[in-house]
């Protein structure tokens, strides 16, 4: 990526996008160009045309591609402000990171705690990307390859080069990365070997994002099988054919199966019940991922370790309670 100016504050840029970061949306790419500046800025310079692909106006959802000459305007950023310090925040960081499960030249990939957003926002100072950035400050790239949710734990994959982040995109949209979650889910399952229903993203009057079931939803398809049965609950594996939005949690509860400790979509007695035993946040865990390692093509299988808490949790259930 080449440059006409050194001041990024002052002075127009007008950047040639190389091949290694072809592919980014507009927006993404400029998330990560313009560190700093508020993603709210950065929508409304796209909006009023001051950048430009090529001396043309362009939408934040175009894909840019390598010889596209950028153009940005003179923006002012904020000097960066430590994200972590020598606090509970440092703990944190070090903790995420002395739970490294496969790491290469390309590819990191973490046993993410629960509780730990995979990113800061939303009134969040910090998140795992951030911590990952503040610890491995020499690396050059570290982007999210996908998301987990703040209170699911497990593989999380960070990309270390941006060939490696397209590469393992590309095998994310065309389905051919395995990813397997294990859930504690209420009572006996109810769901079958499937389920199949369309899930719709709203809002609640409180503004909090919400998922449900409806026929105007996007086809969503969650694969189930029982690891081990309870008395009081079912010890399930999920495998998320689809990607949506709180899929697992939301098929889950959609059959009478709300998972544990799930505070948004589950049941509070459940919970209450779930509480006693130990399992004090959501049993929802990333426990394996299959992929090709883009650089040798090898097939990788990677399985994160349930945490301290939930194992102890299915101890307790299965003392005295194991039911077949």
């Amino acid at each position: 990526m080449l440059s006409s100016s050194t001041d990024k504050n002052s002075k127009v840029h007008n950047l040639v996008i190389s091949s290694e970061s072809a592919g980014q949306r507009l927006d993404n790419f400029l998330f990560t160009y313009l560190k700093g500046v508020p993603k709210s800025r950065v929508y409304r310079i796209i909006r009023k045309g001051e950048v430009r692909i090529n001396k043309g106006r362009i939408g934040p959802d175009y894909k840019i591609m390598a010889g596209d000459v950028l153009r940005i305007p003179p923006i002012r950023r904020e000097e960066p402000k430590p994200i972590l310090s020598l606090s509970r925040n440092e703990e944190i960081a070090q903790r995420i990171l002395s739970d490294i499960l496969y790491e290469d030249e390309g590819l990191l990939m973490l046993n993410k705690p629960s509780g730990v957003a995979v990113h800061g926002g939303s009134g969040l100072s910090f998140g795992v990307i951030e911590a990952v950035r503040y610890i491995r400050g020499s690396e050059k790239t570290l982007e999210l390859v996908h998301r987990l949710d703040r209170d699911t734990s497990g593989c999380l994959m960070i990309a270390k080069r941006r060939s490696t982040l397209k590469a393992i995109h590309e095998q994310l949209r065309a389905g051919q990365i395995e990813k397997v979650y294990w859930a504690l889910v209420k009572g006996s399952w109810q769901g079958g070997a499937s389920i199949a229903q369309p899930l719709q993203k709203g809002l609640l009057s409180s503004g909090e994002r919400f998922v449900r079931v409806s026929a105007d939803g996007q086809p969503s398809l969650t694969e189930f099988q029982v690891l081990q049965s309870y008395k009081q609950a079912t010890l399930m594996e999920a495998k998320p054919i689809t990607g949506r939005t709180h899929q697992i949690r939301v098929h889950a509860t959609s059959v009478g199966n709300p998972i544990a400790g799930d505070l948004k979509y589950g049941e509070d007695s459940f919970n209450t019940d779930m509480r006693i035993k130990g399992i004090n946040r959501l049993f929802l865990h990333a426990k394996r991922l299959t992929l090709t390692l883009p650089d040798s093509g090898k097939s990788l299988t990677i399985e994160a370790p349930l945490s301290r808490v939930l194992q102890d949790g299915l101890h307790k259930l299965a003392e005295g309670e194991f039911s077949v």
